[in-house]
């Protein structure tokens, strides 16, 4: 057997779990490991320059393909406290990463060393696991029990802690013989499955509503078959957006209090029995419980038993993994297809496509300043089916979420529960390091564009191209409009006259000059009709220099964007669109 490093039994343990993709940061008490990475050779490293953006890559690399786990690297204290953001985000929305930090030797541990914090514990309410390894011996199952858990039951992230002297210590093991420990998952039964069939089949107006786990699970594609078989519509949640194209004619909008469409609220409130899967019931989504489960009977699906009831009630539940689900309600539908017992949904599917056609959102607006609906109507007609897009919260996330378009699974990549500000630059460079043949689409206010700005210079660095469009209006939109209902506007501005360039008219920050001195190309847009020759000119930008280009859009200082408190009371601030030419990029056809 052969005789190694602590450190490198767990490098070689990395490679054979297949994760071979580590965004982070050397310091002296994880320098042992980035020996071992060097030595090995089989792990590619992107160097962030904060740990938290390594935190976030790591998400976005997972995110981006089915199977993938990102590492994140880290030294000893403040490195491991600033994985807490990306920890909390990836187990907000069940995604499995492995955080791993330097520390300490283990005599030290208790004599407040330098950079010596107990990390574990603080990870502990953000993780599958959190643990420092105090034995070397013990490095081998540690990181095999990670893997099980991160990919086992409710996918999530996972945090392992190394001692200096345990790094350094020598160990027997044989990475010949290592084999990853089983998954197990919970799976439907057919009996089950044929309940869930009964319950469907007893409605008038059913609806599905798929939420990121049918994503996690890689299941979208059942999830169209058992969709197709039993003609029942399809309302994706803001994760599970992408599992059913949104072209597709079961498709029915997205439903809640921000990121929904008003034929998506309206299907809603005209169905009668609900099944859920792999969703959360987030609050965002249902808004008020009352108006959302009104009369109607909820069916839940989730691979998580305690998720079961967390939020309501359903009439009847399942507990299993998506996929395995999915699988058995397919096995039974395509029986009873066969045998002529689904009932026909055709005029229940007509009602809804109808509701599409009739409430579509206006995006064609000549104005200048620009207003943002204009911005999501140019990268439609800029970006193709293919396109990733990648953002996480604010005004433009969540009209983003009303206008733009998706139609493959993980082709929409969001920070969901957590929502962390500074998100999206480092989780879009993850995405791009995990499919560098894609288009991959980054979309930020102002704000979160100026949180882990500096990441972009990593994309320079590396040669990670992607597309960053900026939508500044120069505020903090979202809370601004939260505002409204204290009478204020209080410390939420961010103009001021920039004295070094008075060309952003009093907007502040020069992004362009930022963007370009980290190393990266920037297009400035007022006009609306110059957004999609920006968009244009980025692409051939992408590929010609092979590094983030930006595109910052001058909107109006003040747009208010459709949200409200219940799903049957979202409160629109313009008209609908009565004709083609208001949404023209809509994929329904107005009359």
């Amino acid at each position: 057997m052969a005789r190694m490093r602590a450190v490198d039994a767990a490098v070689l343990i990395l490679e054979k779990e297949g994760s071979t993709q580590a965004f982070g940061l050397p310091g002296a008490a994880i320098n042992p490991f980035y020996s071992a990475m060097r030595a090995h050779g089989g792990i590619k490293h992107v160097l962030a320059r904060h740990v938290e953006a390594a935190s976030h890559m790591a998400e976005g690399y997972t995110r981006a393909r089915a199977g993938n786990i990102g590492v994140c690297i880290g030294t000893s204290g403040p490195a491991g406290t600033d994985m807490i953001t990306g920890l909390y985000s990836a187990a907000a929305d069940s995604i499995p990463i492995l955080c791993i930090t330097g520390q300490a030797p283990v005599a030290k541990l208790h004599k407040e060393d330098f950079q010596a914090v107990d990390i574990s514990s603080i990870a502990k309410p953000v993780a599958k696991w959190a643990v420092t390894v105090m034995e070397a011996a013990q490095v081998p199952g540690t990181f095999q029990k990670a893997f099980q858990l991160m990919r086992e039951g409710r996918p999530g992230p996972v945090l392992v802690d190394l001692p200096l002297d345990v790094q350094l210590a020598q160990i027997d093991f044989d990475i010949d013989t290592y084999e990853p420990l089983p998954v197990s998952s919970p799976a439907a039964t057919r009996a089950q499955a044929e309940r869930v069939l009964q319950m469907l089949g007893a409605a008038a107006n059913p609806l599905i509503v798929a939420g990121g786990g049918v994503i996690n699970a890689d299941a979208s594609d059942l999830l169209v078959e058992f969709a197709e078989l039993t003609g029942i519509p399809v309302v994706p949640t803001l994760m599970g957006w992408g599992a059913i194209a949104d072209d597709h004619p079961l498709s029915a909008g997205m439903v809640g209090l921000q990121t929904s469409h008003r034929y998506g609220n309206a299907t809603m409130l005209a169905s009668d029995v609900v099944l859920g899967i792999g969703n959360r019931w987030a609050n965002r989504h249902t808004g008020g419980l009352d108006v959302y489960r009104g009369e109607r009977k909820f069916i839940h699906v989730d691979i998580e038993p305690t998720q079961i009831g967390r939020v309501f009630a359903p009439d009847y539940s399942v507990v299993s993994d998506a996929r395995a689900a999915l699988q058995v309600f397919v096995e039974v539908a395509r029986e009873w297809a066969a045998d002529g017992r689904l009932a026909d949904r055709t005029a229940w599917a007509a009602e809804c496509r109808e509701r599409r056609t009739a409430l579509q959102r206006k995006t064609h607006f000549e104005n200048t300043p620009i207003k943002p609906q204009r911005v999501y109507e140019e990268m439609n007609r800029a970006f193709g089916p293919d396109v990733r897009y990648v953002s996480t919260i604010g005004l433009s996330q969540i009209q983003a979420a009303q206008m733009l378009h998706v139609y493959r699974p993980r082709h929409w990549i969001n920070a969901g529960q957590a929502g962390p500000l500074g998100w999206t630059v480092p989780a879009t460079l993850g995405v791009a390091v995990a499919d560098p043949e894609s288009t991959v689409v980054a979309l930020s206010g102002d704000y979160d564009f100026q949180f882990l700005i500096e990441e972009l210079a990593v994309g320079a660095q590396f040669n990670i191209p992607y597309i960053h469009v900026v939508v500044n209006n120069s505020y903090l939109g979202l809370i601004r409009q939260a505002q409204r209902g204290f009478d204020m506007d209080f410390c939420v501005q961010l103009s001021f006259e920039n004295i070094n360039s008075p060309e952003v008219n009093g907007y502040g920050v020069d992004h362009v000059k930022v963007v370009e001195g980290l190393g990266c190309k920037a297009l400035r847009v007022f006009e609306p009709d110059g957004i999609l020759p920006a968009l244009e000119q980025a692409k051939k930008l992408m590929v010609e220099h092979q590094v983030p280009i930006v595109v910052e859009v001058i909107l109006e200082r003040v747009t208010n964007v459709s949200m409200g408190v219940e799903i049957d009371n979202v409160i629109e601030f313009e008209d609908l669109a009565i004709s083609p030419d208001d949404a023209p990029t809509a994929l329904a056809l107005l009359d």
